[in-house]
């Protein structure tokens, strides 16, 4: 069995009122996502559900000729495999750790079990409304800011989800989520270093002004980062 407090660094299981909280306990499995580790696939049928408390997974949508692009990123706010509670069973994108950490899953059967009560259902449904937020603001950012914004608004992202301000991944795997290519990722990169944003060596970001981030960066970052604020509660609260 997990320790109580470690489950708890993802605010969904902190939100958890007291009697789901006892019930899930036992049967939250802790797992290890190491960098660039999948999830699932797209088509795939699901076997669990992932709370992730420090590691970051993104969510990316692959073409039929292997480009790729991010659609959401979700960290210790939120929970992977919501196909699995929604009924769909499987889902079009495929999940891969963007940053690794830690994570605890939960059986499917278990999920869809406690799906069913009132206080997860609201919960979970919640949630979910704020992650399809993420995904149309996703789209609309790629579609209408530069390849500058767009890096900011996912560097915001990401750090709203780790403790620290240091992101560890590749380029190769920043390009796939922006779905751009390595160049575009070290001339995006540079650019920020240049005017003292972060400091960028090869498969590692430090975020030195993270104001001057969000200066720069689109409203795409504030229209999801208020919508999960406003949605979801505050994990200090439980």
């Amino acid at each position: 069995m997990p320790t109580i407090d470690q489950p708890k660094k993802n605010h969904l299981l902190a939100a958890l009122p007291e009697a789901e909280w006892s019930r899930w306990l036992p049967q939250l499995e802790p797992v290890s996502l190491p960098l660039g580790k999948v999830l699932y696939e797209s088509g795939g049928v699901q076997s669990h559900v992932y709370f992730p408390t420090t590691a970051i997974v993104s969510l990316l949508y692959v073409m039929e000729n292997g480009a790729s692009a991010e659609i959401a990123v979700v960290g210790n706010e939120g929970v992977l495999g919501i196909s699995l509670f929604m009924g769909g069973e499987s889902t079009t994108s495929r999940a891969v750790v963007q940053s690794a950490g830690r994570a605890y899953r939960l059986s499917a059967a278990a999920m869809k079990d406690e799906f069913n009560r009132a206080p997860v259902l609201h919960l979970l449904l919640r949630y979910t409304q704020a992650l399809i937020t993420q995904m149309a603001q996703t789209a609309v950012c790629n579609r209408h800011h530069t390849l500058d914004q767009q890096l900011c608004r996912w560097l915001l992202l990401s750090l709203d989800r780790l403790q620290g301000n240091e992101l560890i991944m590749t380029q190769e795997l920043i390009a796939n989520m922006l779905g751009v290519r390595r160049e575009g990722v070290t001339e995006g990169a540079l650019k920020l270093q240049k005017a003292g944003l972060i400091q960028y060596a090869r498969g590692r970001i430090e975020v030195l002004d993270r104001a001057g981030i969000e200066q720069r960066s689109c409203e795409c970052y504030a229209v999801v980062k208020n919508e999960y604020d406003r949605l979801l509660p505050d994990r200090t609260a439980h």
